[in-house]
Parts: structure tokens; sequence; C-alpha cells
């Protein structure tokens, strides 16, 4: 069956079963590989896009769910909020790994697009369930403090 869906701005149609996971279909049908498989079970996060703005975890977002909305990958963030948290991510080296980081940037930016100056419980809410198996935590709160000053400027 055949579902056309928005990615990056782009209408795409996917001949792909509509109760594929939408992470597989970024990754596999679009090779959009910067969205990352963790857990399967929408509890890491590295997975997160972003769906109309917001983030959603794809591992658990159905293909046919993603029709009539727009979805973000790491591949096609832009604005203002996601080039202050680049900016930030790069200025202050958060990743060390790097797996989680797609997850993470997609978080804080959507954070940042909604509560331009957080507070640490804000990004501590917004953050959660975001796992960095290298617990670079400090780092990426830092990080969305240092963007959301980089907006203000």
């Amino acid at each position: 069956m055949s579902v056309t869906i928005n990615v990056n701005g782009s209408e795409r149609k996917i001949d792909a079963d509509p109760e594929t996971p939408l992470l597989w279909v970024l990754r596999d049908e679009l090779g959009m590989t910067g969205t990352k498989f963790g857990c399967g079970v929408a509890q890491c996060g590295a997975c997160t896009v972003h769906m109309d703005g917001y983030p959603i975890r794809s591992c658990q977002t159905l293909l046919e769910d993603a029709q009539g909305t727009t979805i973000t990958t790491i591949e096609g963030i832009d604005g203002k909020a996601a080039a202050a948290v680049k900016a930030a991510w790069a200025e202050l080296d958060v990743p060390q790994c790097g797996y989680c980081q797609s997850g993470q940037i997609l978080a804080a930016t959507a954070l940042l697009a909604e509560t331009p100056k957080p507070s640490d419980e804000d990004i501590d809410f917004a953050m959660d369930g975001n796992v960095c198996r290298c617990a670079t935590y400090a780092r990426i709160r830092k990080a969305i403090h240092v963007a959301a000053d980089k907006m203000e400027a």
C-alpha cells in the first residue's frame, strides 16, 4: 500500500505497510540514517523526530499516523532555535559517542521553540526520556542555556 508523507518539506510516496514504524521508513526507505534506533519502545529518545514541530518517538509512530503531518528529522531541522542549538552543541563539544545526539538536538530545539529562556526544571522535563549512554547531561543542559542566550542575541 502507498502512503504519502511530508518529510523535511518534501512529499514522499512510500510503498510500505501503513503499520510500519516511521523510524524504519525514514532509515530504510528514505535513507535518513541520522534518526537512530535505540530501544524500540519509545524509552530512550534516539529515534526522536518532530511531527508538526513537536518531538515524537518514531520507533512507536506508525507510517499511517504520519500522513497529513510534517515530519522533520535531524537532516532537515532548521530555524533560529535549531541554529542556536547546533552552534551551542559544537561550541561546548557536547557529544561524546554521538549516538543519541540527533534525538537530543531535536528535543532541545522543540523546547527552545516553545520556551526561549528555559529554567533547569524546564530543560529536565523536556529532555526526560532522552538517554545519553555517555552521561553528557551536564553539557547538554549547559548547551541548551547557551543556545537560549544565542537566540536572545
